[in-house]
C-alpha cells in the first residue's frame, strides 16, 4: 500500500495511525514534491512534475493500492491513469474537486472565513505567510494548530513557499480530473469523505464519482477535512476491505443543490 499525504502533509500523516495494516501488507508512506524530506526544486509544481516524481520512486513497484489524502488524491488519480499496470485500486479521502475551474476554486476558497480566506485566495499573500510561518513560527505550529496531532502540525512548514503556492494553483486549482477518471476503466475507487468537510466540498467527490460505476462513496457524518485524524480505525477498516455500500440515490438527488455544482 502507498500513500500520497495532502498539501503541506509528509509521511508523519499516516505514521501511528496504520493499525493492523502495517502487520496485513507492505507500506510505502511518500511524501509529494517540494514537501516533508523531498526535494524541492525552485520550478511549477504541476500535477506532472508531482507525479513524474513519485514514479521515480516507485517504478520498481509491480502491484499496489494508492491511497491519498486531499492533494494527494488527485495525484493518485493521475498516476493510476498514466500507470495503470501498478495500480490495482484506489482510496482517496477529502478529494478537492472543482472540475479544474480555477474561478470555481478561487470563489470557494475565498469565501472561507478570515484568515483561511485571504490566504487561500491571494497566492501573494499565501507566499508572504508561507515564509513568515517557516522562519518564524515554525516551531510554533502545534500550538496554532490544536486540532492536529503535534507532528502532523509541525511538518506543516516543511516546504518551500513556492512549492505551497505553486501545488496549491496546479493541482488542486487547475487539476481537471474527469479526463484522467475516465481513462481508469473500471479500476476499483473508493472515496472516503466527511460530511463537515470545509476544505473539499463533498458535492466535489460525488460529481466526480457520479455515473462511474467502479466508484464508490462512503460518508462519515461528523468528520471534517481529517477522516484518517478523526476515524482512523474505521478509514483502516475500509482501506483493507475496499469496499463500503453505495451512496443512495435521494443523497445525491438532495446534494444537487449545492452552490458547487449551481457554480
Amino acid at each position: 500500500m502507498v500513500f500520497i499525504p495532502g498539501l503541506s502533509g509528509t509521511t508523519r500523516y499516516w505514521q501511528g495511525r496504520l493499525g493492523a495494516l502495517e502487520k496485513k501488507y507492505r507500506i510505502l508512506l511518500v511524501d509529494p514534491l517540494g514537501f516533508g524530506d523531498s526535494p524541492k526544486p525552485w520550478s511549477r509544481y504541476t500535477v506532472d512534475s508531482h507525479v513524474d516524481a513519485l514514479y521515480q520512486t516507485l517504478k520498481n513497484e509491480k502491484r499496489f493500492a494508492l491511497i491519498g489524502h486531499s492533494m494527494g488524491t488527485l495525484l493518485a488519480i493521475d498516476y493510476a491513469a498514466r500507470h495503470p499496470e501498478q495500480v490495482e485500486r484506489l482510496v482517496l479521502l477529502s478529494t478537492p474537486f472543482f472540475g479544474g475551474d480555477a474561478k470555481v476554486a478561487r470563489r470557494f476558497f475565498s469565501s472561507q472565513p478570515v484568515p483561511l480566506g485571504w490566504f487561500f485566495s491571494n497566492m501573494v499573500l499565501a507566499a508572504i505567510i508561507c515564509i513568515i510561518t517557516r522562519r518564524i513560527f515554525g516551531r510554533l505550529m502545534p500550538y496554532f494548530r490544536r486540532d492536529l496531532p503535534r507532528e502532523v502540525a509541525a511538518d506543516i512548514v516543511k516546504h518551500s513557499w513556492r512549492s505551497f503556492t505553486s501545488s496549491f494553483w496546479e493541482v488542486i486549482c487547475n487539476y481537471d480530473a474527469n479526463r484522467d477518471a475516465d481513462a481508469l476503466g473500471d479500476l476499483p475507487v473508493l472515496c472516503i469523505h466527511g460530511d463537515q468537510d470545509q476544505t473539499a466540498p463533498l458535492t466535489g467527490a460525488l460529481v466526480l464519482a457520479a455515473g462511474r460505476p467502479g466508484w464508490q462513496v462512503h460518508i462519515l457524518n461528523g468528520v471534517d477535512h481529517q477522516p484518517w485524524l478523526r476515524a482512523p480505525e474505521i478509514c483502516q477498516k475500509y482501506v483493507d476491505n475496499g469496499y463500503v455500500p453505495k451512496i443512495l440515490m435521494q443523497e445525491w438527488k438532495a446534494l444537487q443543490q449545492d452552490k458547487f455544482i449551481a457554480a
